[in-house]
């Protein structure tokens, strides 16, 4: 049987960075708030444990995002197929990543993928260009986590 999963991905801003990653996947950021009114009313977390992110409550230094049409647990909003988890560590970003995420345009698509994503953030590193074998843009999201766009 194959096994479920999720990327997690170490942040300053789990929130923030989740919203970026959302905008550029067209993903959905996961809604927690339901859970959380539950943990807090039996008593299992307190409100330290919570912070207010666009008028919804989630998980202090924790934000997910899902593809729209994967299924997800109605109570817990959490994905239950593509799926990317955002943490808050303590430590920054300290050399380069050794997993990426590729984000493909349509046919034809490269000059105005890049384009939104810097609308959205992002910043261009460097274009790759390799023929017939392929073209893309290696690409910082806002906190510097290195992708490529192609």
């Amino acid at each position: 049987m194959a096994l479920s999963w999720k990327l997690v991905i170490d942040s300053t801003n789990a929130s923030v960075l989740a919203d970026f990653w959302a905008a550029a996947l067209e993903y959905e950021v996961e809604d927690p708030s339901a859970l959380i009114e539950q943990l807090l009313a039996a008593g299992h977390i307190g409100e330290e444990a919570v912070v207010k992110h666009h008028s919804r409550k989630t998980f202090r230094g924790y934000a997910a995002i899902r593809h729209p049409e994967d299924p997800f647990d109605q109570t817990s909003g959490v994905g239950r197929g593509r799926r990317l988890l955002f943490q808050d560590v303590p430590e920054g970003k300290t050399g380069k990543n050794r997993l990426h995420l590729d984000v493909h345009s349509e046919p034809g698509g490269l000059d105005k993928l890049v384009a939104r994503l810097e609308a959205l953030g992002a910043t261009r590193v460097r274009e790759v260009d390799k023929g017939p074998a392929g073209h893309w843009w290696i690409m910082q999201d806002p906190e510097g986590n290195e992708f490529c766009a192609t």
